[in-house]
């Protein structure tokens, strides 16, 4: 199967990563995209993010209706802070006979790809790099001239940010449709922001 990794935070979940997922899913013709939760990301502070799974159990709350979605902790085994090449080496030696991978980011990141740890490495190992277009950051990056980097054209936009979630609960103020019902529930259960 062809699986588009999607790695994040996902601190919480929204409606914004779930349209990524499905638009990607559609338009890259995946059989599967993958949340890759990430315990820490090297980009950001430990303190700002709510403890590994319960963030996983908020992307398997998010969809649980979508069989073509799926929850990975892969991360959660390694070392830290989590690396892309890492944990795209790890995927591939647990599944090397039945998927092959390409990596899901946004442009906002590709404008920096090249940055990344082992960045080459990670092309080698990918069937693609597909590039979601993001407002305000145009999908270029002068130092990837890799065949196999996908921009995807003409896409739905929801300029929407965990950060702005989390500002949101701690005022107490209603957060419907940003996040799956689901999500709310369980952010409102378990006191989370």
């Amino acid at each position: 199967m062809h699986i588009g990794l999607f790695f994040g935070s996902f601190n919480p979940i929204h409606q914004g990563h779930l349209i990524v997922a499905n638009t990607v899913l559609n338009l890259a013709s995946l059989d599967q995209v993958w949340f890759v939760v990430t315990p820490q990301n090297p980009f950001k502070e430990l303190d700002e993010l709510l403890e590994e799974n319960l963030r996983l159990e908020m992307v398997n709350l998010a969809i649980q209706d979508n069989n073509q979605l799926t929850a990975s902790d892969i991360e959660f085994s390694l070392p830290k802070p989590s690396y892309t090449i890492d944990t795209l080496k790890a995927l591939i030696e647990k599944h090397k006979m039945e998927h092959h991978f390409s990596l899901i980011i946004g442009s906002d990141n590709f404008i920096g790809f090249h940055k990344w740890h082992a960045y080459e490495e990670i092309m080698d190992n990918i069937k693609e790099l597909i590039v979601y277009p993001r407002p305000g950051y145009e999908a270029k990056n002068e130092k990837m001239q890799a065949k196999n980097i996908r921009i995807l054209q003409k896409v739905p936009f929801l300029d929407l940010s965990a950060t702005y979630i989390r500002g949101l609960v701690s005022k107490n103020v209603d957060i419907r449709y940003l996040t799956p019902d689901s999500v709310i529930e369980f952010i409102q259960k378990n006191n989370l922001y």
